[in-house]
């Protein structure tokens, strides 16, 4: 009677959705003192100012029609041109701004991609440890997601992905700043990634592309550089969202933008027009479009997630926990004691802490800890985090 992918997918939600569900139970029976939440990436630094006087000015504006009246499907002009004038500044590519399609976020920014560029049967390779909804998105178009392990140190396999790419693979999902480790794929890295896409493209006559997801770009630490990946190879496709970087996870604003240099950009686009009309991801919110036109070069509060981060991890690895230090976004990936993941989180649960198994993030033996939380909050954690700790050594 129904679509049964649709339906799995409805009965299964995100483990993340569900914890954090979870935790608004939680304290509604026994107060928000008895919940730590470590599960959702919501930002917790305030709202950039320059974006919150933006925001505040449209909203005051009697003009309801301009401020809140649709846009067109891919966005405004505008927005567009903006946002390609701080690509090309910041990293040197001249992306034209009718290559750029606004969306709701990056989640619909990466359905959208990943629709416009499935065929029946394509392989997605996807890069672990990475986002749970990724499989999702793929299988959702009609694709195979292939997924590819991780090094000791979150790295990609290169090895283990030039020998999973087939006649079929039509593209790698890359996401760096990295959710749900936090690690930076160094330039190095991305270039080899390059090459290699490169040869199996030439082998294969048709090439693969690279859907670089960067919701995080914006969030790194100790002077790390996040590589643009479309500086280096050609057939790419950015997925942005401004939700982490103007602390507006709920409005879901951001944008797809195609590489110029990729394999007939322009019709890339056309599909990507075409599966935002498909899949109802058409006119990407009006007033925050102007915002994002207004506040294009805003940067977040890095200081304050930086505090975070150096409070948690320096906490748990001292407590005893294993933890590779991120270098941006802000999650902590934690190694499981004994190494399940599953009894590491429900245990944590006991003592109000919500943390997320990293086995839907195709990394079984870790939690995902998200610091993006109030210091505060951390500060009271660290002891209950002892006690877990504890049990772990009777």
């Amino acid at each position: 009677m129904f679509n049964d992918l649709m339906l799995q997918a409805g009965k299964h939600s995100s483990v993340i959705r569900e914890l954090n569900d979870f935790g608004r139970i939680r304290a509604r029976e026994l107060g928000e003192d008895s919940v730590f939440d470590f599960s959702i990436g919501g930002p917790s630094v305030p709202v950039p100012d320059s974006v919150r006087q933006k925001i505040l000015a449209l909203a005051s504006e009697e003009d309801a029609v301009r401020v809140h009246g649709y846009s067109p499907s891919k966005g405004f002009d505008h927005t567009r041109e903006q946002i390609a004038k701080g690509i090309e500044r910041r990293f040197g590519v001249a992306v034209p701004a009718d290559l750029i399609y606004m969306t709701c976020g990056a989640s619909a920014a990466l359905a959208i991609s990943i629709n416009a560029l499935c065929e029946p049967g394509d392989e997605f390779i996807l890069c672990a440890p990475y986002f749970t909804e990724y499989p999702v998105y793929v299988r959702a178009a009609g694709g195979i997601p292939v997924t590819v392990p991780f090094l000791d140190n979150f790295d990609v396999d290169l090895n283990a992905l030039e020998n999973s790419l087939t006649s079929r693979t039509k593209a790698v999902i890359v996401n760096s700043p990295n959710n749900p480790s936090g690690k930076v794929y160094s330039e190095a890295l991305i270039q080899a990634l390059a090459r290699i896409l490169g040869k199996k493209s030439a082998q294969t006559g048709k090439p693969i592309f690279i859907i670089s997801d960067e919701p995080y770009r914006e969030l790194v630490y100790d002077g790390v550089q996040v590589p643009f990946v479309m500086a280096h190879y050609p057939h790419t496709v950015v997925c942005y969202s401004y939700s982490k970087t103007f602390s507006v996870p709920g409005e879901r604003i951001g944008y797809i933008a195609v590489s110029p240099s990729a394999a007939q950009a322009r019709y890339l686009f056309c599909a990507i027009e075409g599966a935002g009309r498909t899949l109802g991801y058409v006119c990407a919110p009006s007033m925050l479009q102007m915002v994002v036109a207004e506040c294009e070069s805003e940067k977040p509060n890095v200081g304050a997630y930086a505090q975070n981060r150096k409070l948690i991890y320096d906490g748990l690895t001292q407590i005893g926990f294993e933890c590779v230090p991120p270098e941006g976004a802000f999650y902590l990936f934690v190694k499981a004691p004994r190494g399940d993941s599953e009894e590491f989180s429900l245990r944590a649960r006991k003592y109000g802490i919500l943390i997320v198994p990293g086995d839907d993030f195709a990394a079984k033996g870790y939690c995902r800890v998200a610091y993006c939380v109030d210091e505060r909050r951390i500060m009271r954690a660290l002891p209950l985090f002892a006690k877990l700790k504890a049990e772990y050594d009777e």
